[in-house]
């Protein structure tokens, strides 16, 4: 992978964290789904005028030259509403965009794509269309989506001709001084933008003469120049050389293009990002109702010490509170986050119990599966230690919600990590990994170290030693 799409990796997800992160999407974002991009929409507007839209570079000039001709915009408000209300289902760049902790949205699109795309997954998105919008705020939000140049609910308001270019800082002043103080204060990804939008140019060029050498750094994704795109060798340095100056001109403003042969590479620098974020939750699937020849003390202390080893390694914490050792874990972590003021609690440790009694009609099991299923949701690393309870009758059995807990990591891409030598369930999952190492751990090299777990040989802080040498080198 380039070196500068690594820099992105880890610059945009350290961003993401400290809740400093932003999107501004075009129309390519939206284009995969099916929704069309400014030529298309604008194409039989253009046949009307006699004039041919893939000759025409200035396409807010040709909806201008359209209004003029005919007294008003009423057919461009229908191509809008003709194209932008079709039903186009939610591509793989707004599930994983979604699923990140990214609160602040921009777009110059109508289409309604990043809204959904956040509703399906239970986030409340407050999505500002007009400037009365703005001075409202909807409570519980997860994220807030700006839409500046307007919705095709209101397809008469929408900023599309001259008219309403040179009329925008007189009817959405609002919309430029929030953008604005966005790009001062976050880190902005570009995605699917072609950085033509005149009102865009303005306010990037203000935020670079007040601030100079000062401004953040932001990025945009950018097709690279490829020649067998062109017919000859003389097209394919001029398009070449017309790339590399827009590139130059870019970072005039701080934004640094990532260059990709592919537009799909895009979906898997997003996935990059997306796994980065997951590898630093850690969960922990634990159980011990019976301690068998480890003992309480040493069971308690294994659990308090693990937990403490993640918390010191930077990564934050996720528990189920399991049966018998629950506990140690949990106040293994918070003794760590108190004591050496690591973070804040809340954002460091996640604590998620299990329901033991329910009067509604949904069955126990069923409340139970759902409540994994949602804790591993962002989850990078999963890890199995002991796994047994009581039955009914008061005999040890292995705890089958940790098979469970297991097979939902697996599905969700999360890496299992069983300690072998704590016995029970997690012994079990241990020879399974090892069993068949390479599809469920893709790094065949960390293979030795999956092997010290199952080793009883090796004092306790050894076995935990190893533990975060796997989740480091993964």
């Amino acid at each position: 992978m380039d070196q500068s799409i690594q820099e992105f990796i880890r610059t945009y997800s350290r961003a993401i964290e400290e809740s400093n992160a932003a999107i501004f999407a075009g129309a390519g974002l939206s284009k995969p789904a099916g929704y069309v991009n400014w030529k298309e929409l604008l194409r039989d507007v253009a046949l009307d005028l006699n004039l041919d839209v893939e000759k025409e570079s200035d396409l807010i000039a040709i909806a201008q030259y359209h209004v003029n001709e005919n007294g008003g915009r009423g057919k461009i408000n229908q191509v809008l509403l003709d194209e932008f209300t079709k039903d186009c289902a939610i591509t793989k760049n707004h599930e994983i965009l979604s699923r990140l902790h990214i609160k602040t949205y921009w777009t110059t699109n109508y289409d309604s794509l990043i809204e959904e795309s956040l509703k399906v997954l239970g986030k409340r998105p407050d999505v500002k269309r007009t400037v009365e919008n703005l001075a409202v705020t909807m409570p519980n939000s997860d994220a807030v989506v700006y839409k500046m140049h307007g919705d095709v609910i209101f397809p008469n308001d929408a900023v599309l001709t001259k008219d309403d270019y040179e009329g925008y800082n007189l009817k959405r002043q609002l919309f430029t001084t929030a953008l604005q103080g966005d790009l001062v204060s976050k880190t902005f990804l570009f995605i699917g933008f072609s950085f033509d939008d005149p009102n865009l140019g303005y306010i990037l060029s203000r935020i670079r003469i007040l601030l100079g050498e000062n401004q953040r750094p932001h990025y945009c994704f950018m097709k690279r120049v490829l020649r067998e795109e062109f017919e000859t060798d003389s097209e394919y340095i001029y398009a070449q050389t017309k790339q590399d100056l827009r590139v130059r001109d870019l970072k005039r403003y701080c934004i640094k293009p990532l260059l990709v042969n592919e537009y799909s590479e895009v979906t898997e620098i997003l996935f990059q990002v997306q796994l980065m974020l997951k590898r630093k939750n850690i969960f922990i699937s634990a159980s011990a109702s019976d301690f068998g020849t480890w003992g309480q003390q040493r069971v308690f202390l294994f659990a308090s010490n693990l937990s403490k080893a993640i918390i010191n390694n930077g990564n934050d914490l996720v528990t189920g509170f399991g049966l018998g050792v629950g506990s140690c874990v949990i106040s293994g972590a918070l003794e760590e986050i108190y004591s050496k003021g690591l973070g804040k609690p809340e954002k460091r440790l996640k604590a998620r119990p299990f329901p033991q009694i329910t009067v509604g009609t949904t069955p126990l099991t069923e409340l139970w599966t759902k409540h994994r299923e949602s804790m591993l949701t962002n989850v990078g690393v999963a890890i199995f230690i002991f796994g047994n309870k009581f039955d009914d009758n008061g005999n040890v059995i292995l705890a089958n919600g940790m098979f469970e807990e297991f097979e939902i990591s697996v599905k969700n891409g999360t890496i299992p990590i069983p300690v072998g030598v704590t016995g029970f369930a997690a012994q079990q999952l241990w020879q399974k990994v090892l069993d068949n190492f390479e599809s469920y751990i893709l790094r065949p090299e960390l293979k030795s170290l999956y092997k010290l777990l199952g080793d009883s040989n090796i004092p306790d802080l050894e076995i935990i030693k190893a533990i975060i040498n796997i989740i480091n080198k993964l």
